[in-house]
């Protein structure tokens, strides 16, 4: 069946369904990695937007299926259903072959009721958003709808839990987890270290708590959205308990520091972002999915820019001076890969002893 992508600029292309019927709006983004496609597409920092796969062959290997972990969570996925409102490929490829394969990339679509285009130049697609930036767009297959700016909504409430949940009761450190639409591999990279995580709404009032830590997660949309989270990491750092962020916790822990952030042009999405420490000058390859970004230079003199971006020189991680508190824009959980930076949990639960 054949359906169209139309941009806000007036731009509208058309190519075919291999996804779930039906029409739907959000901004539209590409991301550059080059496997990894059920992480990336559970992924909920992609709540409301339409993604744009740049790698030429997708579906090859397949779904895998639902089996939990020895935690409870979902293997193989990083939310427990897919987030992205559309999903935009060049080539897609129906005969999928893997040891685990459940289903193909299709079938997955049609299940969440997510549409997909394939046969679309992406290239073309790319260059326009890189040259442009980010733009609301619509998958129109069937009746029309309008445009929509999902940055307008609280995309971090949408994504997290509602009540709160504990994985591994008994671990020699207990971590207060904000789930502003966390990636699951952030609760096993915790739990793994044998912590017990206590994984909380966006908006939860946590400092009543017995914990020795808090860890603000990644999440979608415009950090300025939630405030209730910034008000309650600015009272757990006025405690001076040690607090650790991963992408939009960067950003909520710069503006609960009294910093500012902004919106990049087109965003981080890729698994192969260069990020250098200011001072040692030593670099990390990084996985990132961010849109907005920290305006280092909006915050006080007891902070320091731990780390920065070395295509753009945007923020790339945070720093108290004599404080336990960081922040880093990427992924140290890093599913899939690179694993450049998974040490930052050890370094947070030695900041913590």
């Amino acid at each position: 069946m054949v359906i169209k992508l139309v941009l806000e600029d007036g731009t509208a292309v058309s190519g075919e369904s291999f996804g779930a019927e039906g029409s739907v709006s959000g901004e539209v983004v590409f991301s550059t990695g080059m496997v990894g496609y059920p992480e990336s597409l559970t992924d909920p920092s992609y709540r409301g937007q339409i993604l744009v796969l740049t790698y030429p062959l997708i579906g090859n290997y397949g779904v895998p299926g639902n089996e939990t972990d020895e935690w409870g969570l979902p293997k193989h996925f990083e939310s427990d259903r897919i987030q992205v409102s559309g999903l935009i490929v060049s080539d897609y490829s129906s005969d999928y072959s893997h040891w685990n394969a459940k289903k193909s990339l299709s079938e997955w679509l049609k299940e969440y009721g997510v549409p997909g285009i394939q046969g679309i130049d992406t290239r073309m697609l790319t260059k326009k958003l890189r040259e442009k930036g980010t733009m609301t767009g619509k998958i129109v297959n069937g009746h029309d709808v309008g445009f929509s700016d999902p940055n307008l909504r609280n995309l971090a409430a949408e994504v997290s839990v509602q009540d709160k949940v504990t994985y591994n009761a008994g671990g020699r450190k207990k971590i207060v987890l904000i789930d502003c639409g966390v990636k699951l591999n952030i609760i096993r990279s915790l739990v793994r270290r044998d912590c017990e995580v206590i994984r909380v709404p966006w908006d939860y009032e946590f400092l009543q708590g017995d914990f020795d830590g808090v860890v603000i997660s990644n999440g979608p949309g415009d950090p300025k959205k939630c405030e209730a989270t910034v008000r309650n990491v600015a009272a757990a750092m006025q405690k001076e308990i040690p607090t650790f962020g991963i992408c939009l916790g960067n950003q909520l822990m710069a503006l609960a520091a009294g910093g500012d952030t902004y919106k990049l042009k087109y965003g981080h999405r890729s698994q192969n972002q260069p990020c250098m420490e200011t001072e040692s000058r030593r670099c990390y390859i990084t996985t990132q999915n961010h849109g907005y970004a920290v305006d280092a230079k909006s915050l006080g003199s007891e902070w320091v820019e731990w780390l920065f971006n070395a295509n753009d020189g945007t923020n790339e991680g945070i720093m108290h001076r004599t404080k336990p508190f960081f922040s880093v824009q990427h992924h140290p959980e890093s599913n899939p890969g690179p694993l450049d930076t998974g040490w930052m949990f050890d370094r947070f639960l030695e900041m913590i002893k």
